[in-house]
């Protein structure tokens, strides 16, 4: 069985543009020229130039096949800009030497999981924010999270997730301990997005580091026996147990194409 949903994140689109421009100027009184039969006299645009204008406002490209398949959650608009809200894990090199050991096994079953480009735990579905309300909201949740101690916390238990509609699977680490401290990590996002009105995190959420990922539901062939054995390699890979507890120093807000750091005390 899958875990709590995980949505997955992409940068939209900028600020809006040209708005102003676009709309129609008043009219200022006093010119004679406002009156004149020549003015009023609107001749018919030709053909030639109105085909010169068909098509050059397009909607903007959702192509799948640019990003590995993956599908937008939620459709590109101009002055929408996707954000979430997680605590960032930087990966050391004795983390990839464990992942380049699972991977591979992972692979032996379905064959086209790739390794994620970076690694992090979510604190937030990915919702889509307008651009004059990133500041906003970003500074809410320093305010938020103002009080927040650093804390350790352990993710060492394989377990596979799919995010809501079953367009994507992925293998990740479970967090086993400080379950607690990212609960209230949550709390305090939810209320932000509640301010915001906008959508909050999951119920009873499973806290993770996702390790890899794969177009389409792929939970049947990597659990039960895969599952057993990425995590024999975990458990028995040196060190792990230190390896893989954690210190959570910040929280980071990743809206478009932009990153804000929270850090905790």
């Amino acid at each position: 069985m899958s875990a709590a949903p995980l949505v997955g994140y992409s940068s939209s689109g900028s600020e809006e543009e040209a708005e102003a421009a676009a709309r129609p100027r008043p009219r200022t009184g006093g010119s004679s020229r406002d009156h004149s039969p020549l003015t009023s006299q609107r001749l018919p645009v030709p053909d030639s130039v109105l085909r010169m204008f068909l098509g050059t406002e397009e909607e903007p490209e959702d192509d799948s096949e640019k990003h590995g398949g993956r599908l937008r959650t939620f459709p590109h608009e101009r002055g929408n800009w996707a954000t979430h809200v997680y605590v960032p894990y930087e990966a050391r090199e004795e983390f990839l030497e464990l992942l380049d050991m699972l991977l591979p096994h992972a692979q032996t079953y379905v064959p086209r999981l790739v390794r994620m480009e970076a690694f992090h735990l979510s604190l937030s579905q990915s919702v889509v924010l307008r651009h004059h309300w990133i500041l906003p909201f970003v500074q809410t949740l320093k305010d938020r999270m103002a009080s927040f101690q650093r804390f350790f916390f352990t993710a060492n238990r394989v377990k596979i997730y799919t995010n809501q509609e079953k367009t994507r699977t992925f293998v990740g680490l479970e967090v086993t301990s400080g379950h607690a401290q990212f609960l209230d990590l949550v709390s305090e996002v939810d209320r932000v997005m509640e301010e915001f009105d906008l959508t909050t995190f999951y119920q009873d959420p499973s806290f993770h580091i996702s390790l890899a990922w794969c177009v389409g539901d792929a939970r049947l062939q990597l659990e039960a026996q895969c599952l057993q054995e990425l995590q024999e390699l975990v458990d028995e890979f040196e060190d792990s147990e230190l390896l893989l507890r954690v210190l959570a120093q910040q929280v980071r807000c990743k809206s478009g194409n932009k990153f804000f750091s929270v850090p905790l005390k």
